[in-house]
């Protein structure tokens, strides 16, 4: 029997995965009879600790560790398959991220009484992992890996993505899993100018900063994620710095956890290198008709694009005809490899841009508000081939998106977002035929940035629920970056009385860098505005939005295992830079919101209702408010027991309603009663408790009580000779606080006379006296 080179391979790669399983088990079995669970603890500056475990759960996983902080624990499991997916040139990281209602001791509101699929935070949450683990993955592995986020405990102070991050990071660093970890994350706050390290959520809501920090070895930053009200510069660099340094402390303690249990690394199956003709007839063939294109600064995005698939396709032709043993598809990735190194050299060569702009150049950039008159705000913006069409759409505060329990616990106690904005792009907006179905994981997360981007430029007092749509009609580049420029012009003209205006830009990183050592780059250059292809073709993509002022919103994307603090804070000067000029701009259009009303602008004020006059103002079951809703479109929403929002889609649909709640309550037009007035009751009916009485025409009966009619004590209103219809004298002590029911007396006037009686009757003139 022949036994090639390839089986003995293959036979003794099993052979050491098995044998490292089998240590691996042994110690985790031996740590458990001596309930010593492999564990670090973390301590940071401010005294806070977290605890990272591993070894005890889970141990079929090639992965597992446990992070807890508080009584806030997360269990992370990474599983990779054993060979890649031939033909794969992608590496298929998946990470799901589940908020459990069981830990936090609460049952799913839902019909099924279950989780059912994922919420808006838990993709958001499911994203910033997958970013924070994804550059440091080697290169060449196309494992299908899965990393599965348990929540085992959840308490009301301590959030849960963060820790998952971080046991994520041991899980990887412990597995056989090839990845260049580990990794840190801390959340980074910021309250009267001091650095708050993992702050609670009560600390959060006094927060000017809610900003994630991941960084690894050597003070490489690997990713960012974070929201602030108008942060100024100085203060989100500050922000940066500590948490990237804190970051360390975790970053130690996984690596002396890893030196003690870790497994060996599997052997990762390096691509095959493309033969050294294949690689120089490709680029003989291409590089001077790339380049050319390249520099031609009057193609546009399709023009370009069709311009490099011609190339494409033409060297592709010739090289398989000259070697017809190759794979058209090999011939293809080499093409693509030759077109990126020609692209990321260029722009170190010439410095300029394919678009013939230098770094700091900005895209043209148009404006436009008012689009259409039924509209309550609309803008139309435009960057370059980036087009975005924006609307504000005003409605009751019964509009606002109602919170379930574990979204409201993560955001700080807030049970309704009275603001949303809706991101949306077709796939028209790139030329593309494709499906217009479920909303996708990356319109959701570019939806929520711009969201965090406006959200602290409105009025917390607004008394509209504010939902902003953002439709991408043109992509090439930072269209979330655009939605922002965009929504704050459709919030201005919709007349929303936002603080300042907001504008957001994309900054751009190409780099030289030998031996994955990113802390010490050869060289770089950072592109302001980026388009398409340069994100494609680069190393990072820092959105960047805010006021003139400061930032409110940040996410930095990395293809490369990190970047040093400098370039960071040179990225966040340009994008300031930047961000000025923008403004500028945006107010040639519209500078403030918009002060003169449109006629398609909702209307919302308070109306007063006596306690007494409810049930005449809504009517039987409602139907009064039923009725003004279904013919003028008016909601009425009580406040309290006195008080009602009345909001109306127009001024003419709110005039319409008032004179339906006048017709409702004419009947119930009060006198203004004095408080200790005599007044002149008539008695209409005679009860075992006392007697019914009315002080004018149309009035509810109030009841007169035995204990008030007579300054003896008497069991029936009859035993005073009582008789319906009767005129008696009656002293008014306002209404009761809680039930709305008038106070009156009949005994307190037996006696010497007090004041004169006074008759609210229609029919009678002038006052009697007692």
């Amino acid at each position: 029997m022949i036994i090639t080179r390839k089986v003995l391979k293959l036979l003794n790669y099993r052979l050491k995965c098995n044998a490292g399983a089998r240590l691996i088990n042994r110690r985790c079995l031996q740590s458990n009879i001596n309930n010593d669970v492999p564990s670090v603890e973390v301590s940071f500056s401010n005294g806070r600790k977290m605890t990272i475990s591993s070894g005890k759960l889970a141990r079929f996983a090639n992965g597992t560790a446990v992070c807890q902080m508080g009584d806030t624990a997360v269990m992370v499991t990474a599983v990779a398959k054993a060979k890649p997916t031939p033909g794969q040139n992608f590496m298929p990281l998946v990470v799901d991220y589940r908020l459990k209602n069981a830990a936090s001791g609460r049952i799913p509101m839902n019909f099924m009484r279950r989780e059912l699929g994922p919420s808006e935070k838990e993709i958001l949450s499911a994203r910033l992992i997958d970013r924070s683990l994804r550059p440091l993955f080697a290169k060449d592995y196309r494992n299908e890996t899965q990393l599965v986020c348990n929540m085992l405990a959840m308490d009301a102070v301590h959030s849960p993505d963060v820790l998952a991050i971080n046991a994520a990071s041991m899980a990887l660093s412990l597995s056989d899993i090839p990845w260049n970890g580990p990794i840190g994350a801390v959340r980074v706050g910021l309250s009267d100018g001091e650095v708050l390290i993992n702050p609670t959520r009560r600390e959060l809501q006094s927060s000017q900063l809610d900003l994630v920090v991941s960084a690894t070895k050597q003070n490489l930053v690997v990713m960012l994620e974070g929201k602030g009200n108008v942060v100024l510069m100085q203060d989100l660099l500050k922000a940066i710095k500590q948490g990237t340094r804190e970051a360390q402390f975790i970053i130690h303690e996984i690596e002396r956890l890893q030196k003690a249990y870790g497994r060996q690394k599997r052997d990762v199956d390096e691509l095959p290198e493309a033969q050294a003709e294949l690689v120089q007839a490709v680029k003989s063939m291409c590089e001077m008709r790339l380049r050319e294109i390249f520099q031609d600064a009057s193609h546009d995005k399709i023009s370009r694009d069709t311009a490099v698939n011609e190339v494409r396709a033409n060297v592709i032709d010739k090289v398989w005809s000259s070697y017809p043993d190759l794979d058209p598809a090999a011939i293809g990735e080499e093409f693509n490899k030759t077109c990126r190194e020609i692209f990321r050299e260029l722009i170190f060569e010439s410095n300029r841009r394919c678009d013939g702009r230098d770094y700091d150049s900005l895209r043209k950039i148009n404006c436009q508000v008012d689009m259409y008159k039924p509209l309550h705000g609309s803008a139309l913006f435009q960057r370059g081939q980036t087009q975005v069409f924006c609307t504000v759409s005003l409605d009751s505060p019964e509009s606002a998106m109602k919170l379930d329990t574990l979204a409201a616990l993560d955001s700080g106690g807030l049970k309704a977002k009275n603001f949303m904005l809706h991101y949306e792009f077709p796939p028209y907006a790139t030329g593309e035929v494709g499906r217009i179905g479920p909303l996708g994981r990356r319109e959701l997360g570019h939806g929520a940035l711009a969201e965090r981007s406006l959200l602290p430029t409105l009025p917390n007092d607004y008394p509209f629920t504010v939902r902003l749509t953002s439709e991408v009609l043109e992509s090439n580049g930072s269209s979330s970056m655009a939605s922002v420029c965009g929504g704050s012009l459709a919030l201005m003209d919709a007349g929303v009385p936002i603080t300042a205006p907001a504008a957001g830009v994309a900054i751009g990183l190409v780099t030289k860098y030998e031996n994955n050592d990113t802390k010490h780059l050869q060289d770089y250059r950072i592109l302001t505005d980026i388009l398409g292809i340069e994100d494609y073709m680069g190393d990072m993509d820092m959105k960047v939005a805010g006021t003139r002022k400061g930032f409110t919103a940040i996410q930095a994307d990395l293809k490369i295992p990190g970047i040093p603090l400098k370039v960071v804070m040179e990225s966040l000067q340009k994008a300031t830079d930047a961000k000025s000029k923008i403004l500028d701009i945006m107010g040639e259009t519209i500078r403030e919101p918009r002060k003169y009303r449109k006629d398609c602008w909702p209307v919302s004020e308070n109306l007063v209702v006596e306690p007494h006059q409810r049930s005449q103002l809504i009517g039987p079951s409602g139907l009064h408010m039923k009725r003004i809703y279904l013919e003028t479109g008016t909601t009425l929403t009580p406040s309290d027991d006195s008080n009602f929002t009345v909001f109306a889609p127009s001024q003419a649909a709110m005039d319409e309603a008032k004179e339906m709640i006048e017709g409702y309550m004419h009947k119930e037009r009060v006198p203004d009663l004095e408080f200790g007035g005599i007044y002149t009751a008539t008695i209409t009916e005679l009860r075992d408790t006392g007697v019914m009485v009315i002080l004018y025409p149309g009035m509810p009966p109030a009841l007169l009580h035995n204990s008030q009619l007579d300054q003896r004590k008497i069991a029936h209103p009859s035993a005073l000779g009582l008789e319906v219809g009767q005129e008696i004298q009656v002293k008014y002590f306002g209404r009761d606080p809680v039930s709305g029911f008038m106070r009156l007396s009949r005994k307190v006037l037996q006696g010497p006379a007090v004041g004169i009686a006074r008759s609210l009757n229609k029919a009678a003139s002038g006052e009697t006296s007692t």
